[in-house]
Order: structure tokens, then sequence, then C-alpha cells
């Protein structure tokens, strides 16, 4: 019976794809306030094909998953980002910047904060009529502060609470008439749980890891800049598995794959109000209109955003998108990683394969990644990322040894 239930389950994935037909045409992208929240800042992940949630913990675990923190083996790090965005169109003033830290003051406990900052650089504000209202220089950032504690000593838990901020006009009014839109900065805030599994595995030729990790990412308000319309942040469930191969004592392999799905609900949605099933590709019928869709609150659209794809589970499965990476290091010191990220054409159609290096030593970090887009007029294409990062525990030691 239980084999029988498993043959039935295998051939109804295998053919769920196949039984909704998407017209050549048709695209679904979910949509969300301050998107540079779903932005990889740092190299290494980025390298490994933007997937972080189960890999080795770094002291880049705060945006992947805080619970990994508990399992550094160093006391307390900084590190900072930085990533020039969409040089490919050929743009010299946007920038993502991030700059995380953390502290363990015992073998089972850990803090961190990061601070994360997008500039778009300078835009002309314009009205409906075309006329320049003034230059504004949009931006935005988060600020966030974490705990783990390992609750095994293969299992830890983390929950990060996270401010966020946006700014797209600067105070700006939608025009120079009476009755203009007042615009201003719209805030929020969010929270991750997560929980990561690390467990060795002795084999002839050294210590090998499996791991596992989950993050609920961004669980949280929405933003506002006119008090009218309500935008959703990017929610995102995050779940991996990574396995770490030594060869000898010196060189090792880790590979990791990771699922992600924002737990956004889709604009063009089964459950708008006139939805029709006999036609889900219909744009006209098949949409929330924008109060609607802004009305609805995080937590309906969090449950909602599991089955109201238009074409139903088909389209659900093309909502998820993967990441697979693999990291060579020699020593611990030096490291070759490469990485491919996926996203389906009808959701956005963003697929990046990814590669980088790094060079540890005891005191510092250095890590470098480059994107190549599999599709040469991919803005993406050519981004490149560089992360610095301090052992402050080995540089206080090598302080006090020169004293």
């Amino acid at each position: 019976m239980k084999k029988s239930f498993l043959v039935i389950v295998a051939s109804l994935l295998a053919v769920m794809p196949a039984v909704a037909q998407f017209p050549t045409d048709y695209n679904n992208p979910i949509i969300t306030g301050q998107p540079s929240l779903s932005i990889t800042p740092d190299a290494r992940g980025a390298a490994m094909g933007d997937a972080g949630v189960a890999t080795n913990p770094d002291m880049n675990s705060q945006y992947w998953n805080p619970a990994k923190y508990a399992f550094m083996d160093m006391r307390g790090g900084i590190n900072a980002s930085y990533t020039p965005w969409l040089r490919k169109l050929g743009v010299t003033d946007i920038d993502l910047a991030y700059i995380s830290g953390f502290y363990k003051w015992d073998d089972v406990q850990a803090v961190a904060m990061s601070l994360t900052y997008f500039s778009m650089g300078e835009v002309a504000m314009t009205d409906q009529e075309a006329r320049l209202l003034g230059q504004a220089h949009p931006h935005e950032f988060s600020l966030d502060a974490s705990y783990s504690r390992k609750l095994h000593e293969y299992v830890s838990m983390g929950v990060a609470l996270r401010l966020i901020y946006s700014d797209l006009t600067n105070g700006m009014k939608s025009s120079t008439s009476g009755d203009a839109t007042d615009y201003h900065p719209a805030v929020t805030a969010a929270a991750d749980v997560s929980v990561y599994y690390k467990q060795p595995i002795t084999l002839p030729m050294g210590e090998s890891y499996v791991s596992a990790g989950l993050n609920l990412q961004n669980l949280g308000g929405k933003l506002s800049y006119n008090n009218v319309t309500h935008n959703f942040i990017p929610a995102t469930l995050r779940i991996g598995a990574a396995y770490e191969l030594p060869f000898d004592d010196y060189n090792r392999l880790q590979m990791t794959v990771e699922a992600r799905k924002l737990m956004v609900p889709s604009k063009k949605s089964r459950y708008a109000p006139t939805f029709d099933p006999n036609d889900p590709a219909n744009a006209t019928t098949n949409q929330y209109s924008t109060e609607d869709y802004s009305n609805l609150t995080s937590v309906k659209g969090i449950f909602q955003s599991f089955g109201d794809a238009p074409f139903g589970a088909a389209e659900e499965f093309k909502e998820v998108g993967w990441g697979i990476g693999a990291e060579y290091s020699y020593n611990r010191q030096f490291f070759a990683r490469l990485g491919y990220s996926h996203e389906d054409f009808i959701k956005g159609n963003r697929r990046l394969v990814q590669v980088g290096a790094g060079f540890h030593l005891s005191i510092f970090m250095l890590d470098f990644a480059y994107t190549i887009a599999t599709a040469p007029t991919n803005p993406l294409d050519q981004t490149m990322r560089f992360t610095l990062g301090f052992d402050l525990a080995g540089i206080k030691d090598l302080v006090n040894n020169k004293k």
C-alpha cells in the first residue's frame, strides 16, 4: 500500500508541469517593495549560485541563516561587501553595500548585526505632463540584529529582527498642482526565523559534514509611500542542504543545493474576485485591482502565496527558484567556487552562472564573485561582488603578541 501511494505521488509530480499549457507570451512575476532585500550581498553566497542557507557558517550568515553563527569556530568578526549594480546598462551610481558582524561569548550562543544600504543614484522626477519636479537620490536600507543558540550538538536556531526603510522620492510631491500626492519614506519591520543542522561523518580520508538549513526570511509588515498603496516586502522561504567531502588533509569540496520561494501573493491570482478558471491566462479578469491587492494583509498574503497562481500547482512549482553551488578549498585558505542560479521564464527569467574565488588567512578574508548571465541582454551580466572580512580575535592576538 505504501509503495503504491509513493508511485502515485511520483506520477502526479511528474505530469503536473505538463497539465497546464502556458501561452508563449504568458508571464506572472511576483513584484515586491524594496527588492534590494533579495539581492545577494556577499561574494561567497553569490559565487555558489545565490545559495547559503545550508553552507558552512561564515560572517555573512546574517543574510542567509542567522542560526549558523552558533556553529562558528571564531569568536567574533566583521566584514563588508560591495556590489556595483547594473553596470551592464552603463549606469555608474547604483550600488549595494553590506556590513555585518557577530560575536560568540560561549560555545553555544552568538549575536550578530548587519546593515544593507542600496543607493539608486540620481533620478529626475517628473509629473504626468513630463515637467521636471527636481532631482531625487532614492535609497533603501535595512538594519537588523539576531540571536542564535545551539539546541543540540548538531542543531541550532536563530531569530533576527529587521528595520526596513525605503525613500524613493526624497519627499517630492507627484506634481506641482494643488491635488498632488504627498510621498514619504516607507518604513516597516520584519523578522527571520531560521534553523541549521550540521553533523560530522568520519571517513577514512578525514571528517566530512552533512548540513541542512531553513530560513523564513522577512516576515513582517508592508511598505507604503503614500498611505494609499501598500507593498509586500520580499518574504522568502529558503531551504537547502550541503555536503562537505574531504579528499585528504588539505583538499576539500563542499556542494550545496537550495530552493527559495517568495511568500508573496501573485497579483494575477486565482483568488482575484473576477478570476475565470476557464481562461487563466486572461490578465484582465484574473488580476487583483490595485486597491484589493493593497488591502491584503501580510499574514494572508503568506498563506495565499502557496496556492494562488492562475494555472494552479503547475505554476506554483515555477515560483520556486533554486541554486546549486560547489566550493573547493585548499587548506581552508584558498577557495574556488562555481554556481548556477535559476528562475523560471514566466517568473523573471534570471538564470545566472556564477564564479568566484577566496583567500583566507588567520586575520582577514577576501572573496570575489563574477556573474555570467545565460542571456547576453540580461542586465545582471558581468556583475561583480567583493567581500572583505576580519577575524577580531585574530587581530587581538596579533596586537597582544606585538606587545
